[in-house]
């Protein structure tokens, strides 16, 4: 019910308006409220915009939101009112708010407009030194306008250039920045904290380290000195490349330069360590937080649960995921998505049909990654017929969401496959295009592969020709599936057809192929087929199976196992080898 919105034309429209909403039993929400007020302030009565918002928050008990706040702060900031705007900005932190983007733009756009440029610039610095936002188009916009007005120009450039360097590194086009980066130190525009940090991150996304260093020495040598914000971009990176140790030297030099680790530094490291599955040192990280008085947020625990998940260490995972609202946290859905996927991997089934529906319950709403989750752990668990009626319901959902998304089909199609069923899988394949959706390179693959496990060569190679006559590619996976059909079929002259195809591509197949074929070899009349392939394929697999081996060796000596085995594995590698 919009409450007659639409019927406002004036000032005293919105306030007989307001009366009669406020006098509601039970009241409207804060969304209806919020667009009254946008209604009032398009009216351009800035001042009287507020005294609806007091009497809302103070007055009748209805709780105001970061929209509604931010209004608010607008509504100040229009009538030259920017100190009343900093009071609401307290209300935020109060309430356990956190100002986003719009919060902070709306503030420097009012002390702009009030000719406050020391101010504005002090809060542009402190916005980017603590990371109190993530800065838009919108925000850098405000300030070098701002800047342009009060007659600082060359600051304004410097900034726009820093702005459209960070938006090239973004878009990972590192050599484009880098390019603009030498361009304005030639034209005497000096780069700030903010390029060089965006520089920084760029490089280290792009796993160019050397590079990344070399520039963090240039800024200190200019005297800039890394913020948090570039020390966390690195510390970011580093553990995404698996060099957690290197990322604790870092931490070592932000501390050396009196830059203080936040949370998003101590959650980055962590993750690291989880994603390398050290969770001795990743629990050690999240503990230490508190010793450095440094609050957890709820990525911190998402993070620690989704470590034990993927260790299957699900009662440790449960009893983070439990501990989230006694620490005045609220879950969100990653939380629930993630301990999901952890139930059913665990094979806890009905326990994670039980969380989704206390999700749902509480007002969640499961997104993309939700579904996919329980449409992989339902046909993970032999319930692939249940996977299909949440399917269908997600097919009735329609809506703005897109509920039907092929990654849904794809899911089901591959449950159906390794239960056997294929005819059922077939026939989703079948109906995507009466549903409005392409297969893509990995529908097609998950049905070739299931056609392979069960023995049906024939019209595998079909489907082959057929995704290739829609102009979807195949990949490697599709390849790999095909080949190793093909030669579990005994068809080892389309497989070593298909294998060529594949080499003129520029694609590699992994070692489980190699190792299919060794297992052949001297098992069929047509070894020097498999010779062929072997040899073909040795060069890029043989190195990851050496390794593999030394590897295997090295666990085995920690665990005790008898010298005998050992002497086993060596005389194979040599085998291997020649």
């Amino acid at each position: 019910m919009k409450l007659g919105l639409g019927n406002i034309r004036n000032l005293d429209d919105a306030l007989c308006l307001y009366d009669d909403m406020s006098r509601l039993r039970p009241l409207p929400s804060v969304k209806q409220f919020n667009e009254l007020l946008s209604r009032v302030v398009k009216l351009k009565e800035y001042s009287a915009a507020i005294y609806p918002f007091k009497d809302i928050s103070c007055n009748l008990g209805v709780y105001v939101d970061e929209y509604n706040m931010t209004i608010a702060i607008n509504c100040y900031c229009l009538s030259n009112r920017v100190d009343f705007g900093f009071s609401i900005l307290g209300w935020f932190f109060k309430r356990g708010c956190v100002p986003n983007v719009f919060t902070f733009s709306t503030l420097l756009k009012g002390l702009f407009k009030e000719n406050k440029i020391n101010e504005a610039q002090e809060l542009f610095r402190k916005m980017v030194k603590e990371e109190l936002c993530e800065l838009s188009v919108v925000t850098y916009g405000t300030v070098i306008d701002g800047l342009c007005k009060a007659g600082n120009v060359a600051m304004a450039i410097e900034l726009l250039g820093s702005m459209i360097i960070d938006s090239l590194c973004k878009d990972k086009k590192i050599g484009s920045a880098l390019k603009l980066f030498d361009e304005m130190s030639e034209k005497a525009i000096h780069p700030n904290v903010v390029t060089y940090s965006a520089l920084i991150c760029g490089l280290c996304n792009l796993s160019r380290w050397s590079e990344a260093k070399m520039l963090m020495e240039e800024m200190i040598g200019c005297k800039i000195y890394p913020n948090v914000f570039t020390f966390n971009s690195l510390v970011d990176a580093l553990c995404k490349e698996g060099l957690v140790d290197e990322a604790e030297d870092v931490i070592d030099i932000m501390k050396q330069q009196n830059v203080t680790p936040n949370v998003v530094t101590y959650n980055a490291l962590m993750d690291g360590y989880c994603l390398q599955g050290r969770m001795y040192e990743a629990r050690s990280v999240f503990d230490s937080m508190s010793n450095n008085n440094i609050a957890h947020d709820v990525q911190s625990y998402n993070i620690l649960i989704n470590g034990y998940c993927r260790k299957k260490k699900i009662d440790d995972a449960m009893h983070l995921f439990r501990e989230i609202p006694q620490k005045g946290l609220k879950h969100n859905v990653v939380t629930y998505t993630t301990v999901l996927q952890g139930l059913f991997r665990c094979g806890r089934d009905s326990c994670a049909l039980k969380l989704f529906d206390e999700l749902q319950a509480i007002g969640l709403k499961p997104d993309f990654y939700t579904y996919c989750n329980m449409l992989n752990g339902l046909c993970r668990n032999s319930q692939v017929e249940r996977a299909l009626l949440l399917l269908d319901v997600l097919e009735h959902k329609g809506g703005a969401d897109n509920h039907h998304h092929i990654s849904y089909y794809n899911i089901v199609m591959d449950g159906f496959c390794e239960a056997k069923k294929v005819d059922a899988a077939r026939a989703l394949f079948s109906d995507l295009d009466s549903k409005g959706l392409q297969p893509n390179v990995v529908t097609y693959t998950i049905l070739i592969k299931g056609c392979c496990q069960n023995g049906l060569l024939e019209e595998a190679n079909d489907i082959l020709l057929k995704m290739e006559q829609a102009s979807v590619l195949p990949d490697e996976v599709t390849y790999k599936s095909i080949i190793q059909g093909n030669l579990k079929g005994g068809k080892y002259e389309k497989a070593a057809k298909l294998f060529d195809e594949t080499d003129a591509k520029g694609f590699s197949l992994d070692a489980s192929t190699f190792e299919l074929l060794l297992d052949l070899l001297g098992t069929t009349e047509q070894n020097l087929t498999i010779l062929k392939m072997i040899q073909k394929l040795a060069p890029n697999t043989l190195k990851q199976k050496l390794r593999a081996n030394e590897l295997v060796r090295e666990k085995r000596v920690q665990q005790g196992h008898p010298v005998s085995q050992l002497v086993n594995d060596q005389q194979s590698e040599e085998q291997c080898r020649n």
